[in-house]
């Protein structure tokens, strides 16, 4: 079983930056496909960016490719998202989840889930 909470959500104008983090317990995250995904209202939860640290691979959408970056900490059995440039097109709950198989995109493949934090992006 593993437990993820997400935090640094918040309000930002366009352009800016936040940066969140997904901590984990109860497994170590390296031996996890570590996934961000973000779902605004009235739309389906999409996939942002995923991570395997143990082979150094990352995925992005094409969407934040070039302005998000994620990043595990082994030490801190955590995840990031870096988040640059932001878009009010960004502005969605951004959660964290941890996938035991192979790398995916599809939510519903993904094992764990943290309870989200909410991201805004003022124009």
């Amino acid at each position: 079983q593993v437990q993820l909470v997400e935090s640094g959500g918040g309000l930002v104008q366009a352009g800016g930056s936040l940066r969140l983090s997904c901590a984990a317990s109860g497994r170590t995250l390296s031996s996890y496909l570590m996934g961000w995904f973000r779902q605004a209202p009235g739309k389906e939860r999409e996939f942002v960016a995923a991570i395997r640290w143990s082979v150094r691979s990352t995925w992005y959408a094409d969407s934040v490719k070039g302005r998000f970056t994620i990043s595990g900490d082994n030490a801190k059995n955590a995840v990031y998202l870096q988040m640059n440039s932001l878009k009010p097109e960004d502005t969605a709950v951004y959660y964290c989840a941890a996938d035991r198989g192979v790398y995916t995109t599809n939510p519903n493949s993904y094992d764990y889930w943290g309870q989200g934090t909410q991201i805004t992006v003022s124009s």
